[in-house]
């Protein structure tokens, strides 16, 4: 997002936002915010409005500051605006959130982990109880008694 649009999000004009920006540089890397050319701005700028000309008052005369997420979440932790305190405890609470979540689903893991050696010993048993009755099966057949009554002399 853009400087000015931030600025307007977090109730704070663009020129406090930058001075701010300005002055905790160390919170923000390359990967948190950089600074887009003139015409890049304009181009941004443009590429917004659906008539070509730009309203009074609106153009560019210093380079606009582009902020990742991370960036954003930085600066509602450097703005000391009510929007950005609000922005910063929400931030926080979803990381807590996040670290709980976390928490219940590796107790949740554990469980299943347990289950899943339980169950493969009883794999290996079970095999073992598979093995046993093949071999009765494969066993020859013993010979078989006649049906019926069957005299004391034939035996």
């Amino acid at each position: 997002m853009l400087d000015r649009d931030l600025a307007e999000l977090f109730g704070v004009p663009v020129k406090r936002l930058n001075e701010r920006v300005k002055r905790n540089s160390g919170r923000f890397p390359d990967d948190f915010m950089f600074q887009l050319t003139l015409e890049e701005g304009k181009a941004v700028l443009l590429s917004r409005s659906q008539i070509a000309t730009m309203n009074r008052g609106s153009n560019l005369k210093y380079r606009p500051f582009a902020f990742t997420e991370h960036g954003t979440v930085m600066l509602a932790n450097v703005l000391r605006s009510r929007v950005a305190v609000r922005a910063s405890i929400q931030v926080v609470r979803a990381f807590v959130h996040l670290r709980q979540m976390l928490a219940t689903n590796e107790g949740l893991a554990r469980k299943i982990e347990a289950l899943e050696r339980k169950v493969g010993k009883h794999d290996a048993d079970l095999q073992s109880v598979l093995s046993v009755l093949q071999k009765l099966l494969q066993q020859p057949a013993t010979a078989k008694r006649p049906i019926g009554f069957v005299s004391p002399g034939k035996k």
